[in-house]
């Protein structure tokens, strides 16, 4: 039997590849048993990168959704592990160094064991500090190497990290293959140099399907000395997303590899399990482009993640180009075209940009400056007349040193605009704050939190953790799911007339008793008039009154247990006796 190969079930990832939200926690705690049932996974991705302010943006406490999901695991013996973004933290933009060691504390608290640091721009500035917090907490320091495909990317460029990361106490590395562009050879020959010189260190490899390439490098890796590969499991594996565990077991198993067994029985109720996750509420805001691969991400290397984000883009710049096209009496572009356009230019502004891994936020800034660009061309304007703060940051060495060298037209364009060029840690520009945090909860007479879990939310997510114990969060949750529900039925063809058949078949409505006038009473928290999409109401709870046309107060209260998916009747309205008040979803 050749060497053991050991799974992980990027659970996060799966959802965060295909669309906007994750599950509840309500649905993490049903599906966890099987993923233990199914047998064959040593570690499992709970959570880290976008999953805690995703549950921020629907109303949820991403840290009792963090506890409840690795609970289990915990209790078994399966690792769990995070996706942490270095200098980023778990969000978009750079952490102070106060919060990031805070997050350590909390997550190991939390039932997390495994970080998988990550630089966009693999500077070991922002990854070295990481390790240290993690040792300190007691978890595991999984220092990562994004992977891409240009000249300045090289098997010794990465080897020369790796060894920084192993020498700062890393025990593990990650191969980020975020794209599915690291060529298969490349990955293996990476892999071989790193074993060949710290064959104790563990290496575990993290590819997307997005072009094609996964299944070839997950072979490679493996006869080179990988110890644990990242996998997916359906409905949501392959397309943008990564490989199934069925598939990449059989084929590991064919090439002599010791592979664990899976409960196929459990497999299957998991695969259901999931698919209804979709078609509860998941799936209204998952792009449907993201279950395929695409040959053309190799010439632009960007992340499959991303395809859903910027298709949205151009769809929503489409319509404006071809308005300038016609006003020029030049050809108009298809959507297709408009994509190739945006590859090719992508591909142009990468180099000139030095060669930024195309991860988050780095592949955004790149997307950007290229659409940006694009839109510029087409107006008749130079390229570079829009690029943002954050990509500036990027230009300017502010989030990390570029691993390659920035294009003279860049250097000029930045000097042209006064702004200055720096090689110091980025840490600098990101001094502690959170005493500021402690001081906003304690003046909200906010609780801090078990092991300072909410103190830790506030400051890694501030605006989006104020929307969520505001309640606003949940509201604007709420209203954006049955119009994303709506949006469906009427692109199905349903009429209005149909999309209430339909709503009164899947939800419970809440009607008028009588003729009159909604009289609402004010809620506190929005100070608005009406019930607050998402709040939960108990049988017999007071819903509303109806003024008659007799000046006779009637109340309304709700006939079913549930939670409030959609408001039919403002305040004031007048309403014929059987109306709709408000759906309520049971």
């Amino acid at each position: 039997m050749g060497k053991e190969i050991k799974f992980s079930l990027v659970y996060r990832d799966m959802w965060q590849s295909s669309g906007k939200y994750q599950p509840r926690l309500d649905q993490l705690v049903k599906i966890a048993p099987l993923i233990i049932e199914m047998g064959c996974f040593a570690r499992v991705e709970t959570n880290g990168g976008a999953f805690e302010q995703v549950n921020l943006l629907y109303g949820e406490n991403p840290n009792k959704a963090v506890r409840a999901f690795t609970k289990p695991f915990n209790e078994v013996g399966i690792q769990t592990h995070m996706l942490d973004r270095g200098l980023n933290g778990l969000r978009m933009y750079p952490v102070p160094a106060d919060v990031r060691k805070l997050m350590y504390k909390v997550k190991k608290a939390q039932g997390v064991d495994i970080t998988r640091i990550f630089c966009g721009l693999n500077d070991v500035r922002n990854i070295i500090p990481s390790i240290k917090y993690a040792n300190e907490a007691g978890m595991i320091p999984q220092a990562t190497l994004c992977i891409t495909s240009s000249p300045v990317h090289t098997v010794e460029y990465y080897a020369g990290i790796a060894d920084q990361l192993i020498a700062a106490g890393a025990p593990e590395i990650c191969l980020k293959d975020m794209a599915g562009i690291g060529r298969p050879v490349f990955l293996g020959k990476l892999v071989k140099a790193i074993k060949d010189k710290h064959p104790e260190i563990i290496i575990q490899y993290h590819g997307h399907s997005g072009p094609g390439l996964s299944m070839a490098s997950i072979l490679e890796v493996c006869k080179n000395g990988a110890d644990i590969i990242d996998v997916g499991m359906e409905p949501m594996a392959w397309g943008k997303v990564h490989p199934d565990v069925i598939s990449v077991q059989a084929m590991l198993k064919d090439a002599g590899f010791k592979v664990p067994e899976i409960n196929m029985v459990a497999y299957m109720k998991a695969r259901s399990m999931t698919q209804s996750f979709i078609d509860d509420f998941l799936g209204y805001f998952m792009d449907g482009t993201n279950k395929y691969t695409s040959s053309l991400l190799l010439g632009c290397g960007l992340p499959g993640g991303m395809m859903g984000s910027m298709m949205a883009d151009l769809k929503g710049v489409h319509a404006g180009i071809n308005m300038i096209l016609r006003s020029k009496n030049e050809p108009e572009l298809s959507i297709d075209e408009l994509l190739v356009k945006l590859f090719d230019e992508v591909a142009y502004v990468w180099p000139k940009l030095g060669y930024p891994p195309l991860v988050t936020p780095f592949s955004q800034y790149v997307k950007n400056v290229a659409l940006m660009n694009v839109m510029s061309l087409v107006k008749g304007e130079p390229r570079w007349s829009m690029i943002d703060t954050n990509t500036w940051g990027m230009i300017l060495g502010k989030s990390g040193k570029l691993p390659g060298e920035l294009d003279p037209e860049i250097i000029a364009l930045a000097k042209e605009k006064g702004f200055e060029f720096t090689t110091d840690d980025p840490q600098k520009y990101y001094p502690d704050q959170l005493d500021e945090y402690r001081k906003e909860m304690d003046e909200n007479g906010w609780e801090y939190g078990e092991d300072d879990e909410e103190l830790f939310e506030l400051a890694m997510h501030d605006r989006q953790y104020r929307d969520y114990k505001s309640g606003v969060a949940k509201q604007r949750f709420m209203a954006d799911l049955a119009k994303a529900r709506d949006a469906e039925m009427t692109k199905g063809g349903m009429s209005a007339e149909d999309i209430l058949k339909v709503k009164r078949a899947k939800y419970t409505p809440i009607e008028a008793p009588v003729k009159g006038q909604v009289i609402w009473e004010i809620d506190v928290v929005e100070e608005s008039r009406g019930p607050v999409v998402g709040k939960e109401y108990k049988r017999g709870d007071h819903f509303c009154y109806i003024t008659t046309m007799w000046g006779e107060h009637f109340e309304v209260l709700a006939s079913f247990d549930g939670r409030v998916v959609e408001v039919c009747a403002k305040q004031g309205d007048t309403v014929m006796k059987g109306d709709v008040l408000a759906y309520i979803e049971q």
